[in-house]
């Protein structure tokens, strides 16, 4: 029987300027999925293009390559995700106004 979880790496936010979720430890899982919710977005919004960081320890990061636009209005984006080691989180910048989010990261053993 496969396991999975779901932890929620950012509840209810404001996206804008530099901004990253908060990391999370997940090297037993084989998938990921970040899943991002997106509650309500300033009149100036923007999409954004959120990209997913990995880190070896969750004080270092790199990124890992994989993006996806997150858009300025309200609705569920995502990105799937294998071979990413020990942490993970999202991470981005929103110059144009910022968007209130929800951001899970689903994970697959």
């Amino acid at each position: 029987m496969r396991e999975s979880y779901t932890a929620v790496v950012a509840r209810n936010v404001e996206w804008a300027d530099e901004w990253a979720t908060e990391p999370y430890e997940c090297a037993w899982a084989g998938e990921a999925i970040f899943f991002v919710r997106v509650l309500k977005s300033t009149q100036a919004a923007r999409p954004i293009t959120a990209r997913v960081q990995i880190s070896p320890d969750g004080m270092q990061w790199a990124d890992e390559g994989s993006t996806f636009d997150v858009p300025a209005s309200e609705g569920v984006s995502f990105v799937r995700l294998k071979h990413f080691g020990g942490w993970l989180r999202l991470a981005g910048s929103a110059s144009d106004g910022g968007l209130r989010v929800m951001a899970y990261l689903c994970l697959k053993s």
